[in-house]
């Protein structure tokens, strides 16, 4: 067994853990997997051509794998535009007038906490 076979492998399963932490929304484990994938991308990509048909099989986790990246990207977004619209609301109010024009009310938060006995 060669060695670019082994790390054609290793790549193989490594790309089948990056698919299981996608799809568990597991963002911490996907990226203990990142320096060997690097290591292993940056091997197989100075090797020989020779292997192109092995590594056909893998193009297409690959790809797979950067459409589940792609989704997980686009839900943080999301998210992230949410929290931020969740945040303006507590912050300001948005009203109109009788001509129809936007008016921003600022309110002021104040986070107290009142004890009582």
């Amino acid at each position: 067994m060669t060695d670019e076979h082994i790390e054609l492998s290793e790549l193989d399963t490594l790309l089948d853990q990056e698919r299981a932490f996608l799809l568990n929304g597991d963002l911490n484990g996907l990226g203990t997997l990142l320096p060997a994938k690097e290591k292993l991308v940056e091997i197989l990509s100075e090797g020989d051509e020779s292997h192109h048909e092995q590594i056909v099989p893998l193009e297409g986790k690959l790809k797979r794998n950067q459409l589940l990246l792609d989704g997980a990207l686009e839900g943080i977004r999301s998210v992230a535009a949410r929290l931020a619209a969740l945040r303006e609301v507590r912050t300001s109010l948005d009203t109109y007038d009788a001509q129809g024009r936007k008016k921003r009310v600022v309110t002021q938060v104040t986070q107290k906490l009142e004890k009582r006995a």
